[in-house]
């Protein structure tokens, strides 16, 4: 009980890892204050996984593996389960219908996906295709300007690279670099493929047909270089604004 008061007492916050019981590839690590009480660390994972707060329960592990506790109260701090930096929290969905059960949220080949075929996309007249085509014939110096469309922006990208923290605008929204390069889908030119840290986004990496990275549901997005800043911004906490 002494080791749980003085977790409780202290101002620093606590890095845990964080599993799911359904989302195999879902782990991330997260800062908590151990003055939150457990169904406010419920709310703040309910943000990244998608697991409602009533049907979420938490298990605490230390770094061997072994279980510390149940975090069966919600009523009662973090601080009280005595975590420390490097324990594993891992989220249990009850909820037999839930968003994550089935790997929908993982599998994408389960997601059923629009498709034509080359000879049925020939056959449109309003497709990307078709309107460069319509340049070409109208300005034969169109064939000059799609090299520069190609690489429209790609001098933005030489400070980019797969793996940054960065932050997007507009909006502030914060997440890591998963992919930069050509988009054909999008248009010609240069784009960046970020996942965000919160359900910001728009998809799983998978645009218009392409795959072009992975990560959860909902938090990918892709955007031009311009939009990107690189550098040190680390995931917000959206409780901080709320502690005194």
């Amino acid at each position: 009980m002494a080791t749980s008061r003085l977790q409780m007492e202290g101002d620093d916050s606590v890095l845990l890892h964080v599993t799911h019981s359904n989302l195999k590839s879902f782990a991330a690590d997260v800062r908590f204050s151990p003055q939150m009480n457990v169904e406010a660390v419920k709310e703040k994972l309910w943000r990244k996984c998608g697991t409602s707060v009533n049907a979420m329960a938490l298990e605490l592990y230390d770094e061997s593996g072994s279980k510390v506790a149940v975090l069966s109260d919600d009523t009662r701090p973090l601080g009280f389960y005595s975590p420390f930096d490097g324990f594993r929290l891992h989220i249990v969905d009850l909820d037999p219908s839930s968003v994550t059960t089935g790997g929908w949220l993982e599998d994408t080949s389960l997601v059923e996906k629009y498709t034509i075929s080359e000879e049925d996309y020939a056959k449109r007249t309003d497709s990307y295709r078709k309107f460069k085509e319509k340049r070409v014939a109208q300005n034969p110096a169109a064939s000059e300007v799609k090299t520069k469309e190609e690489d429209f922006m790609e001098d933005l990208c030489a400070n980019i690279k797969v793996g940054d923290r960065c932050q997007v605008e507009p909006g502030e929204k914060r997440g890591v670099v998963k992919y930069v390069g050509r988009a054909e889908s999008l248009g010609p030119g240069y784009w960046v493929g970020i996942q965000y840290d919160e359900p910001l986004g728009k998809h799983d990496g998978m645009v218009k047909g392409t795959r072009l990275f992975e990560c959860p549901q909902l938090h990918g997005g892709v955007v031009r270089p311009d939009k990107v800043k690189v550098g040190d911004y680390p995931e917000r906490d959206p409780f901080e604004e709320d502690e005194i």
